[in-house]
């Protein structure tokens, strides 16, 4: 389970960079805009742009480049499955047949296993960089100030943001506590080594403790919101004002040129 401390979503790093002092609103549009530029994105040659833009990003945002794509690392499996699954069922010029089976390697399945392998990788990348960029309080108030619209339609915009950033600040606290859990059940003489189905197996041990320590943590959270008198949807007023920058500009701009490339860029693979 060490992989898992390789998870950054839901991690704030604190760092002086251009993209820590966007608006929160900035980076979560931004950042939605550039996920479904990704996800619809039809051809590989758009993809590679993406991945050139991020590129660039990642080292704007002042954090080293492997804490953003150490959050791989989790989904190598998903990875994995998804390549394999495009070279063997996708039809196309025959490389390599599957002794006894119907199945077989093309030219085609590689290059189609490439691309949605890269495009899962990149999506993964782009939502790590926005919560390792933005504090959780930057991201509620980010949230509910775009969602404020929707209130007079009796939409709970603060409800909706408090329970997402509080979704996010979870996943590390469980992440600590999984590991917390793994190395106290080691010191009990746990094994955690072996093949994959004996790996999982010896996992299922930590989850009702894991589950039953979040709803713990939930519970004290709750009682901790309503004894400090919350009440959600109710008007309040913050100590930083959200405000758009030049920066907000440059870089809105700059995902706008990046999108609409992206979507416009023409299908014209070497291969």
């Amino acid at each position: 389970m060490a992989f898992l401390q390789d998870i950054t979503l839901g991690r704030y790093v604190r760092a002086e960079s251009p993209i820590h002092r966007l608006d929160p609103r900035t980076k979560f549009l931004s950042t939605l805009a550039l996920m479904i530029a990704a996800l619809s994105s039809p051809h590989i040659p758009p993809l590679l742009l993406f991945c050139a833009f991020l590129g660039v990003a990642i080292p704007l945002s002042g954090l080293p480049p492997t804490m953003a794509l150490k959050n791989l690392r989790p989904f190598i499996w998903l990875f994995f499955f998804t390549f394999a699954l495009h070279a063997l069922l996708t039809p196309g010029r025959l490389l390599w047949p599957i002794p006894y089976t119907d199945f077989a390697i093309t030219r085609e399945g590689l290059i189609r296993g490439a691309f949605f392998t890269l495009r899962l990788a990149a999506v993964v990348v782009t939502a790590a960089l926005m919560t390792l960029t933005t504090a959780p309080l930057e991201l509620t108030e980010g949230l509910e100030r775009l969602l404020n619209p929707l209130r007079r339609f009796g939409f709970p915009a603060h409800e909706l943001a408090m329970m997402v950033t509080i979704s996010l600040r979870f996943i590390p606290v469980l992440i600590d506590e999984a590991e917390r859990l793994r190395k106290a059940q080691l010191a009990r003489g746990a094994d955690f080594s072996g093949g994959p189905i004996r790996r999982a197996r010896s996992l299922i041990p930590l989850l009702v403790p894991l589950f039953v320590s979040a709803f713990d943590r939930a519970d004290r959270l709750a009682l901790a919101m309503e004894s400090r008198c919350y009440r959600g949807g109710v008007e309040r007023t913050s100590y930083h004002e959200l405000r758009f920058a030049r920066g907000d500009l440059i870089a809105g701009l700059t995902v706008l040129t990046v999108v609409l490339a992206i979507r416009t860029l023409p299908d014209h693979w070497p291969f």
